[in-house]
């Protein structure tokens, strides 16, 4: 009768988990600028992982506005792959085992979706529970992505956390699954990556990056970054390079970096991402303004043929 532990299924095959385990979550569906936590996902199961337990679809997901993608091939069908929300036992690069809550957030059935997390999480003995989330921002590309931390732990908020905003905003479901956590005791860490918002729609190798490195300083676990970082230099190399031949863009990029280092400077500007008067003037033009540039740009960075 609408038990929490209903929504999912341990699998036949699941390992032992042993208690004291971090516990590291990040959902797709709502915002993921930079495709941050898509990323991070690949390249947490790109390690060594077992199935523990899957998460009913029926139940949860809006399948016509998360259709399942098919492969078909002449005149038949060959494989449905269909979206999944799942929790992995994964082993770290030092071979530490932790455990790895990844896939959609949830359409439907949130609090009961939030009991099902959390009394796993006690069942489980979970040690403490790390989520991540990307949202994007007027913040320049040419300056690391900041954190905004959340959460129980004061000391990864004093050390990591560049906004510390008062205000009102949709929620993640994972927000609730702290809210939940933070309210029992628990230890929880939320860790909001500011993505630069004109890179938003891309695949962002930095902010991937950054997100592993939060969850390493959270949990002290270990993550392959050499492939991120390398691309990373790659993709900003090109954006620099488009950049580079549009004025109008430089004298934009210039703003917001202007704004950021004011702001982390510690000088009486009441964000990173606003002005005194507390408008932004230039978000807008600059995202707009590059969309349209590298529209009009072959992948070289080539001008494109009229």
């Amino acid at each position: 009768m609408n038990h929490p532990e209903d929504l999912y299924t341990v699998a036949d095959a699941a390992p032992d988990v042993p208690a004291g385990l971090h516990l590291v979550a990040g959902l797709t569906g709502f915002v993921d600028a930079g495709s941050a936590v898509a990323q991070v996902a690949s390249s947490i199961l790109g390690l060594e992982h077992d199935l523990v337990a899957e998460f009913d679809p029926d139940a949860l997901l809006d399948w016509r506005a998360r259709r399942p993608v098919i492969t078909f091939e002449q005149d038949h069908i060959t494989a449905v792959d269909p979206p999944r929300l799942v929790l992995h036992l994964v082993r770290d690069e030092l071979g530490q085992p932790f455990l790895f809550l990844t896939g959609y957030e949830p359409d439907f059935q949130w609090n009961r979706f939030v009991r099902a997390v959390t009394e796993l999480a006690d069942r489980l003995q979970v040690a403490d529970t790390t989520w991540l989330q990307s949202i994007p921002m007027p913040v320049p590309h040419t300056r690391p992505v900041g954190l905004t931390v959340s959460g129980t732990r004061a000391d990864l908020v004093e050390q990591m956390s560049v906004w510390k905003p008062e205000t009102q905003a949709p929620a993640n479901v994972l927000h609730l699954v702290e809210h939940r956590l933070a309210s029992s005791g628990a230890q929880v860490t939320g860790l909001v990556l500011l993505v630069p918002h004109y890179l938003g729609d891309t695949e962002f190798p930095d902010a991937a990056v950054a997100g592993l490195s939060g969850i390493s300083a959270a949990t002290g676990l270990i993550f392959p970054t050499d492939a991120l970082r390398e691309a990373g230099r790659e993709f900003l190399t090109r954006v620099d390079e488009q950049v580079a031949g549009n004025a109008e863009l430089q004298r934009l990029v210039s703003v917001l970096e202007e704004r950021h280092d004011t702001y982390m400077e510690g000088n009486p500007v009441g964000s990173p991402l606003t002005g005194v008067d507390g408008e932004v003037p230039t978000a807008d033009a600059i995202a707009a303004e590059l969309e349209r540039f590298l529209a009009d740009r072959r992948p070289d960075g080539d001008a494109a043929a009229d």
